[in-house]
């Protein structure tokens, strides 16, 4: 069990391991954090060849960082290390704004270079666009990071057609980082084929539907202190989660025919999406994560394919995936 690589981009290319590891929950947001946890994960996805890890900033707010610098210590040269700035936070976790201004950009990078305790950062995304400030700047300051040899390669993160566009005409973008599963297909419409223009590549956040589609959310929900039970997540709320367990049960069955697990073919099927796609499911947990990278060897037909379509409709999910969409750039 040892992953294969996919490259993301074509005018910077930048090759990673076919599945990334989401480091975010090791330290925020879904239930307690847990550093050891997350460590011995990291470790376990190296020696798996599971090279692409993706940190941010505002997870935490900054312990993350500081978490997977910690984890890669002395194998730095195996790691593809994507990290983000834009969702500006308080040391107490008071969320300040969405900051894309030059100046910003500058000095989020450098303290992110001095928690990770590395000297470069493979992939570095706007976390989410800054309306006020045209995207020409804030991409322009990102390039003088390129420039300067701290980033490698530039990355935006749910932003619109349009603006990967005007950003991709300063300096070729990578990859965008924004939700897509099974129960998240938006992008389709404009944005996928917008990338596939421009050689952008596409890396998948929350593919497994933030974990709703593994089918270890039941109908009594989650445990308390976990943020997927609070509005900002109508998909787990009364009628909405109801509905989408009925979804839920559909891709179990499929799953159980296939023999894997529900959520190994939900990873599938957006690995199935194109070889220019690179999700990055998240876990603090060894036995989660050789769950997932196993999905890798899980093969689909277009008939398989094609029951999936059948059991989840693209717009059967109950529910907006946030209940607050005004912070993603359209």
């Amino acid at each position: 069990m040892t992953l294969t690589t996919r490259t993301l981009g074509t005018s910077s290319p930048l090759t990673v391991s076919a599945l990334g590891l989401g480091c975010m929950g090791m330290s925020e947001f879904y239930g307690s954090p847990d550093e050891a946890g997350g460590i011995a994960t990291i470790h376990r996805a190296l020696d798996l060849g599971g090279s692409f890890l993706d940190t941010a900033d505002m997870y935490g707010p900054f312990t993350n960082e500081r978490l997977v610098g910690k984890a890669i210590a002395g194998r730095r040269d195996e790691v593809q290390l994507a990290t983000k700035f834009g969702n500006e936070r308080a040391v107490d976790g008071t969320r300040i704004r969405i900051n894309g201004t030059p100046e910003y950009v500058r000095a989020a990078c450098d303290a992110s270079l001095e928690r990770l305790g590395v000297d470069h950062i493979d992939l570095y995304y706007q976390h989410r666009v800054d309306k006020t400030v045209p995207i020409e700047e804030t991409v322009g300051a990102m390039k003088e990071l390129v420039d300067a040899g701290k980033v490698r390669h530039l990355g935006l993160s749910e932003a619109s057609a349009d603006t990967i566009r005007r950003a991709h005409a300063v300096h070729p973008i990578t990859a965008l980082q924004t939700e897509y599963s099974l129960f998240t297909r938006d992008i389709e419409d404009e944005i996928l084929p917008t990338l596939r223009e421009l050689g952008v590549g596409l890396v998948p956040y929350s593919p497994l539907g933030r974990g709703i589609l593994t089918g270890a959310v039941g109908a009594d929900g989650l445990a308390a202190g976990d943020s997927r039970t609070t509005a900002y997540f109508p998909r787990f709320q009364g009628d909405n989660l109801a509905a989408n367990l009925v979804l839920v049960d559909r891709v179990t069955a499929l799953a159980a025919r296939l023999g894997c697990t529900p959520g190994q073919l939900a990873l599938t099927w957006v690995l199935a999406q194109g070889d220019d796609v690179v999700p990055i499911p998240g876990t603090k947990r060894v036995r989660y994560l050789e769950e997932n990278i196993a999905a890798t060897d899980v093969v689909l037909t277009e008939a398989d394919l094609a029951d999936l379509a059948d059991a989840v409709p693209r717009d059967a999910v109950a529910g907006a995936r946030y209940g607050d969409m005004t912070t993603i750039d359209a």
